[in-house]
């Protein structure tokens, strides 16, 4: 008898009134005549939802099983128990789609303030590495884990200050949208390349660019830029000396002078459209 109460007190399916196991000559079957046996007495499948102490809450018997474990049964209660307490209906598709929508374009707007903004091209300043239209990549990240260097495309706010129109609060987040997806720039940043670094000596002659008295190699100049004499102009510290691609249809710090670092917004570093001029920079 004191082996049986401790088997009910570690069994909470036992205190069930009338509940009662099956041995395993009754799971079998009864032999009837002729030593065949019949169908076996199967054990009920007790399903429910057992308490933290132990207790049974709740216990339902559908589909007996007569090789359920205790075991089993319990692992069974408890993901019917959660299963039904997680299970929720799924939004419809016509209220889910503009909610994400507002989202991409957060999430755009928060990586093109902070991290990398596309920028498309609206002058032929830059050709012809840069043609009109094109689009390219802004890291606003380059110059506050890197260093700034010759040779670099840049992006920087307009030395001459801001030339745009006051706007209104909902223009103004058609602009920021507008710009966080690449289909338009702010008219108040220029891109140009690193000429000059601080403290370097600038000076044009035959247009060529010399920095400290030594000609500047340029590749990338548009085949027949023509330069007029420049200088000799001494870059302060803080600020750099930029210069368009194409020399003859570029305004740059031979106009408004060399531009302070802290006016950077960032480091284009690749062309992202069109696919056919994809290309780091």
């Amino acid at each position: 008898m004191v082996a049986v109460a401790q088997r009910r007190r570690a069994d909470p399916l036992a205190r069930l009134p009338g509940f009662r196991r099956t041995s395993r000559s009754e799971r079998a079957g009864p032999v009837g005549a002729g030593g065949r046996r019949r169908a076996p007495v199967r054990a009920a499948r007790w399903r429910g939802l057992v308490g933290a102490s132990g207790n049974v809450l709740a216990v339902t018997d559908t589909n007996p099983d007569p090789f359920r474990s205790t075991e089993s049964i319990r692992a069974e209660m408890a993901a019917s128990s959660g299963a039904a307490g997680t299970r929720k209906e799924a939004l419809p598709f016509w209220l889910e789609l503009p909610i994400l929508v507002v989202v991409a374009l957060l999430v755009a707007v928060v990586i093109k303030t902070f991290f990398v903004q596309a920028f498309y091209i609206p002058s032929s300043s830059m050709e012809d590495t840069l043609l009109i239209n094109d689009r390219v990549l802004v890291n606003k990240l380059a110059y506050r884990l890197g260093d700034l260097g010759r040779g670099q495309v840049i992006v920087f706010d307009d030395p001459r200050g801001p030339t745009t129109p006051e706007e209104s609060v909902l223009d103004a987040a058609r602009r920021n949208v507008a710009e966080a997806i690449g289909l338009s720039t702010p008219r108040s940043e220029f891109i140009k390349r690193v000429i000059g670094l601080p403290g370097e000596t600038i000076e044009i002659r035959d247009s060529t660019v010399f920095v400290n008295g030594q000609g500047l190699v340029e590749p990338y100049l548009k085949d027949g830029s023509y330069m007029p004499d420049f200088g000799p102009v001494t870059v302060p510290a803080g600020q750099v000396f930029v210069m368009g691609d194409n020399r003859n249809a570029s305004q740059d710090s031979r106009v408004f002078g060399p531009i302070p670092i802290d006016e950077i917004v960032g480091r284009a570093f690749v062309i992202m459209w069109p696919p056919s001029r994809w290309q780091s920079l």
